[in-house]
C-alpha cells in the first residue's frame, strides 16, 4: 500500500494557463514518488534522485559518490556491465547520471509505453548493484583520467577547486565532486560497497516522473516494481558549519595557461539558512542585474563599455543544502590585466551597496530572468529536474510553483540590503590564475561545475 497526497500547484505568473497538478505518494519503504503529467507529447522523463554528494563526503574518501555513479552503469545481480543502457537505447530512449554537491540522479527520457522499463531496470540498481572488484578499477582508471583532463589540466577549472578549497574552512563544499586525486589513488572496491548500502535506499531517494502519463497508473507501477524494496537505517552526517569568515582571503594559483584568470566569492545564504526569508530572492535578482543577458551591467560596461573585460560572469543559486557563494569571475582584456579587471568588479559591487537598482532596470531584468524559468517548463526534463532538486535538497518540491512569484516580489531596497549584508571585504575570497609557461602543452577548456557522464 502507499500514502498519496494531492497538491494542486498554483499558476506560474507570465504563464498563459494553470500549471498542471503534481502528485506526490509515497511507498511504505519511503521512496517518494513526484508525477508531473505534461501531455504535449508522447514522451516522459524518469529520474531518480538520492540524497548524496561530494557534500556528504569526508576526507579520505572524496570522490566516492562520483565514482559510484560510474559503477551504477556496471552490472547488477541481473544486469551485465553496460546492459542497462543497452536495453533502454533498444527501446528509443537515452539516459545519463550527473553527480552534484548535494545529490547524484540518474535519468531516462523514451517513449510513453517504455516507462516500466526504466522502472524495473532503475530498481534493480537501487538494492542489487554488483560491484565487481575489475570493473571497478577500470572504472576508476577512467575516473582518474577524468580528473586529469577537466581540472588538472584545465587552468581554470583547476584555479576553481582551488579557491573553493581556500573559501570554505568546514563546509564540505569545499570538496571537489572528482574528489582529490590522492583519495581516488587510495579509493577500494569496498568504500564504494559501504558507501552504496549507507545511502542507495528507498527512503533515501525521490523518483521524478513528467510527461504524457497518468499520476495513479504511475504511483501504481513504482509501487509494482519499487514497493519490495527494503529501505535502510540513513544516519544524515553532522553538520559541518562554515564559521564567520574574518577577513579577505587570497590565494594565486601557477599553472600552465594562454590567460590570466580571476575569480571573486563573497559568502552567501541560501534558501533554508537565510534570516530573512527574501533574502535568496534578491541575491538571485542581484546576481541578474550584474549578468542577465547581453544588456546587464557586466557585458555591457565591462565587456562593450570600458572592455577591460574579454568575458566576465556573475552567479548565484539559492537551490543548494547548505550556504554557499555569489561568483564574479572573468578575463581581462587584451592590453588589461587581472588588477584592472577586479577593481572594475569591486565598482560594480560598491555601485549595488550605494545606489538602488533603477525600476525600469529592476523590471527588464525580472522580465528575462522570469521568462527563462518559464520558458523551462517547456521541457520535461527540466520540469523533472526543478522538481528532483529543490526536494532532494531539502526546500521541498511545491517551492517550483512559487518561486517565480517570490522573485516578482524582490525591490530595489532589497537588492541593496542584501549587497550590503553580504558583499562585504570580510566575506571575501580571491583567486588568480598566474599563467606559466605553455612548453607546448596546450591547456584543456573544460568549465568547472557538477559533473555529467557523457554515454
Amino acid at each position: 500500500m502507499k500514502r498519496i497526497l494531492l497538491v494542486l500547484a498554483a499558476a506560474l505568473p507570465l504563464a498563459g494557463h494553470a500549471a498542471p497538478e503534481v502528485q506526490e505518494c509515497v511507498l511504505d519503504n519511503g521512496l517518494k514518488v513526484l508525477v508531473k503529467p505534461d501531455r504535449r507529447a508522447p514522451i516522459v522523463t524518469s529520474q531518480v534522485w538520492y540524497k548524496v554528494g561530494a557534500s556528504y563526503e569526508h576526507g579520505g574518501v572524496t570522490g566516492v559518490s562520483h565514482v559510484l555513479e560510474h559503477m551504477m552503469f556496471k552490472g547488477t545481480e541481473k544486469l551485465a556491465p553496460g546492459e542497462f543502457s543497452r536495453i533502454i537505447a533498444e527501446n528509443g530512449g537515452d539516459d545519463n547520471a550527473f553527480t552534484g554537491r548535494d545529490y547524484t540522479a540518474y535519468f531516462q527520457t523514451l517513449a510513453k509505453d517504455r516507462l516500466e522499463i526504466a522502472f524495473e531496470l532503475e530498481a534493480e540498481r537501487m538494492r542489487n548493484l554488483a560491484l565487481p572488484e575489475e570493473e571497478f578499477l577500470k572504472e576508476l582508471e577512467v575516473v582518474k583520467e577524468e580528473r586529469r583532463m577537466r581540472t588538472e589540466d584545465d587552468p581554470q577549472s583547476l584555479t576553481f577547486e582551488q579557491f573553493n578549497a581556500a573559501s570554505y574552512e568546514a563546509s564540505p563544499y569545499r570538496i571537489p565532486v572528482i574528489g582529490w586525486a590522492s583519495d581516488l589513488e587510495d579509493l577500494k572496491a569496498e568504500d564504494l560497497r559501504d558507501w552504496y548500502r549507507k545511502w542507495y535506499a528507498p527512503n533515501n531517494a525521490t523518483l521524478v516522473i513528467v510527461g504524457d502519463v497518468e499520476p495513479d497508473e504511475v504511483c501504481a507501477l513504482a509501487e509494482k516494481h519499487f514497493g519490495h524494496l527494503k529501505p535502510e537505517q540513513i544516519v544524515q552526517p553532522k553538520p559541518r558549519l562554515e564559521p564567520s569568515q574574518r577577513g579577505e582571503k587570497r590565494i594565486r594559483v601557477k599553472a600552465p595557461a594562454k590567460e590570466p584568470y580571476l575569480i571573486m566569492g563573497y559568502k552567501a545564504t541560501a534558501l533554508g539558512h537565510a534570516e530573512e526569508p527574501w533574502e535568496p530572492y534578491a541575491l538571485e535578482m542581484l546576481s541578474s542585474v550584474l549578468d542577465g543577458g547581453s544588456s546587464s551591467r557586466l557585458s555591457r560596461e565591462l565587456v562593450r563599455g570600458n572592455r577591460v573585460a574579454a568575458d566576465v560572469d556573475a552567479g548565484y543559486s539559492a537551490f543548494t543544502r547548505l550556504p554557499g557563494m555569489l561568483v564574479l569571475d572573468g578575463t581581462p582584456a587584451k592590453g588589461r590585466d587581472l588588477a584592472e579587471l577586479e577593481k572594475a568588479l569591486l565598482e560594480q559591487v560598491q555601485r549595488l551597496r550605494d545606489d538602488l537598482v533603477d525600476e525600469q532596470e529592476l523590471a527588464r531584468i525580472r522580465t528575462q530572468l522570469i521568462a527563462g524559468k518559464v520558458y523551462e517548463r517547456d521541457s520535461v526534463f527540466y520540469q523533472g529536474m526543478l522538481l528532483g532538486q529543490l526536494e532532494t535538497v531539502g526546500l521541498g518540491w511545491p517551492l517550483a510553483e512559487e518561486y517565480v512569484e517570490h522573485l516578482n516580489r524582490v525591490t530595489p531596497e532589497q537588492i541593496r540590503e542584501v549587497a550590503r549584508k553580504y558583499l562585504v571585504p570580510d566575506n571575501l575570497t580571491v583567486a588568480v590564475l598566474d599563467p606559466q609557461p605553455l612548453n607546448g602543452k596546450e591547456p584543456r577548456s573544460t568549465p568547472a561545475g557538477d559533473h555529467l557522464n557523457v554515454r
